[in-house]
Formats: structure tokens, sequence, C-alpha cells
């Protein structure tokens, strides 16, 4: 009887730690701080290809869909100082931005990659659980789309 009552006890607990843990689930926010823990121009400037960056800009250029592979949903953005970024979001892990346009604002977390334009942002997704990278994601008319 005294086992009985323990492991009935033991289940409780672990059902209320689970419970305790939804919150926090359904409250998800973006890690804003892990996009702006480095300066985007010196890590463009230095082509620090795998930086963790973060920012804002207005979509001056809308490209086709990437759909070789993963398909990503694929822009161009001015930031500030005249540079120019091609993002590269993938619509297969992350919901698209649907009805995006030429001067629209963007804000934005990814992984940098260098390239002789300038450069891409990818990784605006969370991240899969058996990925090493950072979650990132994509902030447009209020909403975030990760």
């Amino acid at each position: 009887m005294k086992k009985r009552k323990i492991i009935l006890y033991i289940i409780g607990i672990m059902v209320i730690i689970g419970l305790a843990k939804i919150p926090q689930v359904l409250a998800y926010q973006p890690n804003v701080s892990s996009c702006t823990s480095k300066n985007i121009y010196q890590v463009i400037q230095h082509k620090q290809s795998g930086a963790q960056v973060g920012g804002s800009g207005t979509v001056v250029h809308i490209l086709s869909d990437d759909n070789k592979g993963s398909r990503h949903q694929r822009f161009i953005l001015k930031i500030d100082r005249g540079n120019t970024l091609l993002f590269a979001h993938n619509i297969d892990l992350a919901e698209k931005l649907q009805g995006l346009k030429k001067g629209d604002k963007v804000a934005f977390c990814g992984e940098y990659q260098s390239n002789q334009r300038g450069g891409v942002v990818h990784w605006t997704h969370r991240a899969p659980s058996t990925s090493h990278h950072f979650s990132g994601w994509l902030k447009w008319q209020g909403k975030i789309y990760q």
C-alpha cells in the first residue's frame, strides 16, 4: 500500500511539472538577444559566415521561391549604410510571408553567410531539435514567422 502511494505521488509530481512547462511553450518568444550580440556591419565587412545576426530593413526586391530541395522564400532587404542582404526563408519549416511586397519593413534574426553580393541570411526559422543552429525568425506586419 505504501509503495502504491509513493508511485502515485511521484506520478502526480511529474504531471504537475509537465503542466508547468506548457505556458512556457505556448508563450515562446524569439531569442532577440542572440541576434543583437554582433554588429551586422562588422559581420558583413569581415565576411564572418556562420554569425547569428539581427536587424531590420526594407524590401527592395522580391525573388521567385526556390523550390529545389527545401523550399525557400527569397527576397532582398536593404539595411542601413546601403548594404543589401538576400534572405532565404525556409518555407518547409516556417510559414511563408504571404503578400510581402517591395517597400515593406522586415525585422530579422538568422545566420549570415558571406557571398560576392553582400551575403545571404538563412535559418530564419525555429531550428529543429537535432540541429546545432540557433532558432531564427522574421517579423513582418507585427507577426513573427519562425
